[in-house]
């Protein structure tokens, strides 16, 4: 029998990103939060022994534990799924904070493009554009309407970077393809390194406009709007799946979840498993949700006004479906919303040069220190006589080469032994690599949804995956690889190894990026979404459902930014529908 828990007005299941952002914008106007976080506590201290490359790049010390749970993947309808037994393509964080613990801190605002695709595609192409079975479709919202929101996520986090559209003017040296943001960064951009200068002398050489990439890695001391302060990044080169021992990576450690407890309104219960969503259909709310505590086993029910579901992507669409709210998506119908348009990325086009007779300090850097180009990202180039839509923005991060896990290469080269040993080490400081982050759009058959066959540890089921390239990818890196070839030749590399081709089916065993998206997807339409544009369920009014599971597809960029910006909107979201539970319901609102 689960015990029952006295009410509040909010509570959070997750406390990341979005759940923190929510828990602070909710506890600063008066409301009463609680954050259940199915993992333990954090805080910056818990770092300052964290250069520890074996035990948390390759053991996964803040992920989530696959003994406990998984996913079940499989590449076609017809396939049976198996478990992901051991971590690959992908890393979903665990505890306090997330996986904005142990991310690079990248942060990009999606193109104007990007949330109007369908509908600007058909304007410049034609509908006979979108190739069969792909469901794309407009968000919902527009850049202008979550540009406030982006602003609140860039200043609230503290992000480095060179503004290149301010109000429609475009700036020197930043992005001129980005949509137009209401005023500069809080904090300048990160170090231009010598090589990330050579690849920008490249670009200009070759007629793009490079810029360097914005960063979640601050470049100086700041104190953030909330009166939060944060360190200085010291180019350490340990940031992706770790902690920063500095508190100079944005995390929801180091941000939102102290400023929510300043308050005094909120409350984080840690190794709190929620495994179901209190769903009343008859009254189209969910009344609160129920969850295991892991270290006693006991079961508890945590009523609230609203419900946040904050949990990371996967996680997000599989609570819904065992919760039974929403219809379930079906790919041989089309019909059905929750599980649709499960997307990616694609960094299949890359270039890999070796310098012979030069060095860089490519141990050092940060997980967001980079030079970018947008030329061939979105629709900032013609794709008239081109048999793919979208693109992907093309980078070269220096995020500082650790010891164990970077070993570079020339093609040919054994994978061990002596020559192996000698190549890794000659080529240590002296070989770059430059790719293309490519969109992934949404296609009839990638979906989630409930595994038949395999359960976790309660003996719920477990979220199955379908997903595998098509045409559009395919197409995508055979356009822009080689010219990333052509532009590392062009850095002078002496001996170039490019991926200029996507062969086989999608591998779900190396790892690519933590960038899984849809599932939840926003809309302006019922039938064809899962959310509203404040994140708001359709079907259980009083449930909000921000973070990537809401991405109608994934653009060419790190999707970071834009899930803290839907986080910002949602927060707004929830407190309207507070003041006036009848907001926001409906499609025409």
């Amino acid at each position: 029998m689960a015990q029952q828990l006295d009410p509040v007005d909010v509570v959070t299941v997750g406390a990341g990103w979005t759940g923190g952002i929510i828990a602070k914008e909710l506890t600063q106007e008066d409301y009463q939060v609680v954050s259940l976080e199915r993992g333990g506590e954090r805080e910056t201290e818990n770092f300052f022994t964290v250069h520890d490359e074996l035990g948390y790049a390759l053991r996964y010390k803040l992920m989530q534990d696959l003994s406990k749970e998984t996913i079940t993947f499989r590449n076609a309808v017809d396939d049976t799924a198996l478990p992901m037994r051991r971590y690959g393509a992908f890393l979903p964080g665990s505890g306090e904070g997330g996986a904005g613990v142990h991310w690079n801190g990248q942060t990009w605002r999606f193109l104007p493009y990007d949330f109007e695709i369908r509908s600007r595609t058909i304007d410049e192409y034609g509908e006979g554009k979108i190739p069969e079975n792909m469901q794309l479709q407009d968000w919902g919202i527009s850049y202008d309407e979550l540009e406030p929101y982006y602003d609140q996520f860039e200043y609230t986090a503290g992000i480095a970077g060179q503004a290149g559209n301010i109000e429609g003017e475009i700036q020197e040296l930043g992005n001129p393809y980005e949509g137009p943001r209401s005023r500069e960064y809080p904090l300048p951009p990160m170090m231009e390194t010598p090589v990330l200068e050579r690849f920008k002398e490249t670009a200009a050489e070759l007629g793009y406009e490079p810029f360097q990439a914005p960063s979640a890695n601050l470049t100086e001391q700041y104190t953030n709007p909330d009166g939060v302060q944060q360190g200085q990044c010291q180019y350490c080169g340990y940031c992706e799946r770790f902690g920063c021992e500095w508190g100079a990576k944005a995390s929801p450690i180091t941000t939102v979840l102290p400023a929510a407890r300043e308050t005094g309104n909120f409350e984080l219960r840690t190794h709190s498993d929620v495994v179901e969503l209190l769903y009343n259909e008859d009254e189209q709310e969910v009344e609160g949700v129920r969850y295991v505590d892991r270290k006693t086993d006991e079961v508890y029910e945590q009523p609230a006004d609203v419900v946040a579901l904050t949990a990371y992507v996967l996680n997000n669409v599989r609570l819904l479906l065992l919760s039974d709210i929403g219809e379930p998506y079906d790919p041989e119908t089309g019909e059905g919303t929750v599980g649709k348009n499960y997307c990616y990325q694609n960094f299949q086009a890359s270039a890999t040069g070796f310098f012979e007779d030069e060095e860089w300090n490519l141990y050092m850097g940060a997980g967001a220190l980079g030079a970018s180009i947008d030329d061939f990202n979105g629709d900032n180039f013609d794709h008239s006589d081109l048999d793919f839509l979208h693109g992907g923005n093309v980078a070269l991060n220096q995020t500082g080469d650790r010891p164990i896990a970077n070993n570079p290469v020339p093609e040919g080269t054994q994978s061990w032994g002596s020559e192996f040993k000698a190549q890794s080490i000659d080529n240590y400081h002296s070989s770059i690599s430059v790719a293309a982050q490519g969109a992934v759009l949404p296609f009839r058959d990638n979906y989630l949804d409930l595994d038949p066959n395999y359960t976790d540890q309660y003996g719920q089921p477990l979220l199955r995956m379908t997903f595998d390239w098509h045409e559009q990818d395919r197409n995508m890196v055979e356009h822009i690889g080689p010219q990333l070839e052509e532009f590392v030749t062009e850095m002078g590399a002496d001996t170039v190894d490019a991926s200029t081709s996507l062969e086989g089916s999608f591998d779900i065993t190396p790892y690519q990026s933590t960038h899984n998206t849809g599932g939840a997807v926003m809309g302006s339409d019922p039938s064809e979404s899962v959310v509203n544009n404040y994140l708001q369920n359709w079907d259980a009014h009083n449930l909000f459902v921000p973070g990537a599971s809401a991405f109608a597809h994934n653009s060419g960029y790190n999707p970071t930014g834009t899930v803290g910006a839907l986080a910002f909107r949602a927060a707004e979201g929830i407190q309207e529908y507070l003041d006036s539970p009848d907001l926001l319901a409906s499609p025409e609102n």
